[in-house]
């Protein structure tokens, strides 16, 4: 089964099939993992990487997806490429003799996402080669919240992305308050947090993503509330989960946000299964944060 993902970022794992550069391994950044692995196998001249160019054929073995803008992505894939460069990195261990490229590159990667800033993301581990599969070891296992899953990615437009621009430049006379590519909400609905109507642009608001579920609220309201359950209000200024308010289904705060953006249009059941504004909605958190 295809596992179709929108506004997809991912940072690949490519390993060498060539017996001669066996075991090599490259790490790379993509929008499109299915166009990018024929760019690497076709050559350098065709869009292919200089240090994947013929050394193929190379089969893309892991991908991380879920990051909320390309920044993001690339950072991870910096630091991923660099670790003894990255300063929250460069205290792990090196290579050792009796590791190879793949085992080191995905010790690396375990280590990374149960470190900050990437623990806190709505990140997705996705074995897209079954027979290189590994499990993580018991000591670095990645955050509840990650998901583990197994088969080939498709990244997918999102629904109405074309004129998503049209539709979001309402003015503030309309009667209605609209995300760019979600239902409209009208001026009369309340806060599901605070009470308060909503009076703000759409920027300063979230949607629960389960489809039988209305709830709304602002941006804010919903942060301080899932981090106020979590006991986390004085460490941290964006949240990892909570359970919305309305439906008190479990709610990832990178999904909510991925809502905002058009994602999941199409779910028929309530199931929890950029380039995006890249911080619009953490700058509007961190303005409420005494400097």
């Amino acid at each position: 089964m295809v596992h179709e993902i929108e506004n997809f970022f991912g940072v690949y794992l490519l390993l060498s099939q060539n017996e001669r550069y066996k075991g090599r391994t490259y790490i790379g950044y993509t929008v499109d993992p299915n166009r990018r692995i024929k760019q690497h196998n076709t050559g350098a001249h065709a869009g292919g990487a200089y240090r994947t160019s013929g050394k193929g054929p190379w089969a893309m073995v892991l991908i991380i997806h879920g990051f909320p803008n390309e920044i993001s992505g690339l950072r991870f894939e910096w630091a991923w490429q660099h670790p003894e460069k990255s300063r929250r990195l460069k205290h792990l261990p090196k290579k050792s003799r009796k590791e190879n490229q793949f085992d080191y590159r995905f010790r690396i990667v375990s280590e990374m996402l149960r470190t900050a800033p990437w623990n806190r993301l709505a990140l997705n581990i996705q074995w897209l080669k079954q027979e290189f599969a590994r499990d993580f070891d018991p000591k670095l296992t990645p955050p509840l919240h990650m998901a583990v899953a197994y088969g080939p990615v498709k990244s997918k437009k999102i629904l109405g992305e074309s004129n998503s621009r049209t539709k979001g430049s309402n003015s503030n006379e309309n009667l209605e308050i609209t995300d760019a590519f979600t239902v409209p909400v009208s001026r009369h609905i309340r806060c599901a947090v605070c009470s308060e109507l909503l009076k703000d642009t759409n920027l300063s608001l979230l949607r629960c993503y389960q489809p039988t579920c209305l709830m709304v609220s602002h941006i804010i309201c919903l942060a301080k509330r899932f981090l106020e359950k979590k006991n986390e209000n004085a460490v941290h200024i964006v949240p990892v989960e909570g359970a919305c308010p309305k439906c008190n289904q479990n709610l990832l705060w990178g999904n909510l946000i991925r809502h905002k953006h058009g994602c999941y249009q199409n779910l028929s059941q309530g199931t929890d299964d950029d380039p995006v504004e890249d911080d619009h909605w953490t700058n509007e958190l961190l303005s409420q944060v005494p400097m």
